[in-house]
C-alpha cells in the first residue's frame, strides 16, 4: 500500500469529530511534545495571551511519554484554563502525536506549533484567521527563523548557518519574507479541515519530514497554500552540536523515506550530503590506496573548508555578531555531515 492510501484510508474517523457550523470560526491549535520541560509553559502563555476576538479556540498539547516535568506542566495549565487539553502519544513520534490530535480537534482551521517557539505578535489567531479568509488557500505556511530572545552565542550560529543556502535546502521557501502563493513543501503549517479530508492525515511511518510529506501529497493534489510572513513563528535552534547533529540525521532519514513513498518529491541535490560523508570517509582509504589520489583528496577538503569559511565570515559580517565566526565552521560541518549519515544510514538500512 502505498503512503497516500495507508493515510487516506485513517481519514474515515475525522467525519465524527467535525467542527459544527457555529457563527464564529475555530481554531485548533496543536502542539506535539516531548520533554520540553524548559519551554513549554512560555509556549503555552503565549498561546493564552493571544488576542482572540469572536474566535473558538482549543489548544490540544500531545506528549510523548515525556520523562521529565512537561506533563507536570501541561497539567497544571490544563487544570487551569479549560481551552488547553493534554493528550497522550503512546508511539512518540510527531506525526503519530499530529493525528492524534486532528481526530480529537473541533477547530475549522488547525495550526501546528512546537512546543519551544516565540509567538512575536499577540495577534496570531486573529491574523491566521483573517489570511485563511483574505486569501482563499487552502493551507497557509509561514518563515522560520531559528531565532529566540535567549539564544546562546552556539544557538546564534545554528540560527544563522540553516538560513543560509549553505545549510538549507535552496528550494526551500521556509526564509521567504514576502507573501506569495507557493509549493506548501517545508513551509505549510495550518490548514483548512477540509483538507485532512482530501488528502489523509500524517503518514505515522515518518518520524521525520511527517509534514513536508503531507504537504507534498497537498501540492500533488492541487491545493493552494499561501506563504504569509506575517505568521511568522520563531523557533528555538538545537542547544548543542550533538543536538544539532541528531536532529540533521533524522531529516537525512526522513528524506529517504520520501524518495521511497514520492520518488519524485525528493531530486539529486538532496544526496550531496551523503556523497559529502562517503569522500570525507572514503577519501583516506582510497589515498592509502592509491596515492596519486593525495592532491585530489587534500584539494577537495581544502575548497571545502575555504567555502565554510567565507560563508561564516560573511553571516558575520552581516549580522555584526563575531562569535558566529567562532562556532558556525563546525555548525556548517555537524549540518553536512549529520544529514549525510542519516540518508546514508537509512539507504543501507533498507536496502
Amino acid at each position: 500500500m502505498n503512503s497516500t492510501a495507508a493515510t487516506v484510508s485513517l481519514d474515515s474517523e475525522l467525519s465524527t469529530h467535525g467542527p459544527s457550523h457555529k457563527e464564529h470560526a475555530s481554531v485548533t491549535v496543536i502542539v506535539p511534545v516531548r520533554n520540553e520541560e524548559s519551554s513549554i509553559a512560555r509556549t503555552l502563555q503565549q498561546l493564552l495571551d493571544q488576542k482572540r476576538g469572536d474566535l473558538r479556540i482549543e489548544i490540544l498539547v500531545v506528549d510523548g511519554c515525556s520523562t521529565d516535568r512537561t506533563r507536570e506542566i501541561v497539567a497544571k495549565y490544563a487544570g487551569q484554563h479549560g481551552e488547553i487539553r493534554l493528550l497522550d502519544n503512546p508511539r512518540q513520534l510527531s506525526s503519530a502525536a499530529r493525528n492524534i490530535a486532528i481526530r480529537e480537534s473541533q477547530g475549522d482551521y488547525i495550526l501546528i506549533v512546537d512546543g519551544h517557539c516565540e509567538f512575536p505578535t499577540r495577534t496570531y489567531f486573529l491574523d491566521l484567521v483573517h489570511a485563511f479568509e483574505q486569501s482563499g488557500a487552502d493551507c497557509l505556511g509561514r518563515p522560520q527563523p531559528l531565532d529566540v530572545s535567549r539564544a546562546t552565542t552556539l544557538q546564534r550560529a545554528i540560527a544563522a548557518a540553516r538560513s543560509s543556502r549553505l545549510g538549507h535546502h535552496p528550494d526551500s521557501f521556509i526564509y521567504t519574507d514576502a507573501e506569495v502563493d507557493c509549493p506548501a513543501g517545508s513551509v505549510a503549517i495550518a490548514y483548512r479541515r477540509t483538507v485532512f479530508d482530501t488528502v489523509g492525515l500524517f503518514d505515522e511511518r515518518f518520524d521525520a519530514c511527517e509534514d513536508y510529506e503531507l504537504n507534498h501529497r497537498i501540492d500533488q493534489t492541487g491545493l493552494r497554500c499561501r506563504l504569509v510572513p506575517k505568521l511568522t513563528v520563531k523557533y528555538e535552534p538545537r542547544k548543542t552540536l550533538s543536538g544539532l547533529f541528531r536532529q540533521l540525521f533524522r531529516y537525512g532519514r526522513g528524506r529517504v523515506r520520501m524518495f521511497r513513498s514520492h520518488r519524485g518529491a525528493v531530486n539529486s541535490r538532496t544526496l550531496v550530503p551523503a556523497g559529502f560523508v562517503l569522500g570525507t570517509v572514503l577519501g583516506p582509504l582510497l589515498c592509502a590506496a592509491q596515492p596519486i589520489l593525495l592532491p585530489v583528496y587534500l584539494s577537495a577538503m581544502a575548497v571545502y573548508l575555504a567555502v565554510i569559511l567565507f560563508e561564516s565570515f560573511r553571516l558575520a559580517t552581516v549580522l555584526k555578531d563575531a562569535g558566529i565566526l567562532v562556532w558556525s565552521p563546525a555548525v556548517f560541518w555537524v549540518i553536512h555531515f549529520g544529514s549525510g549519515c542519516g540518508l546514508l544510514w537509512e539507504l543501507v538500512r533498507r536496502s
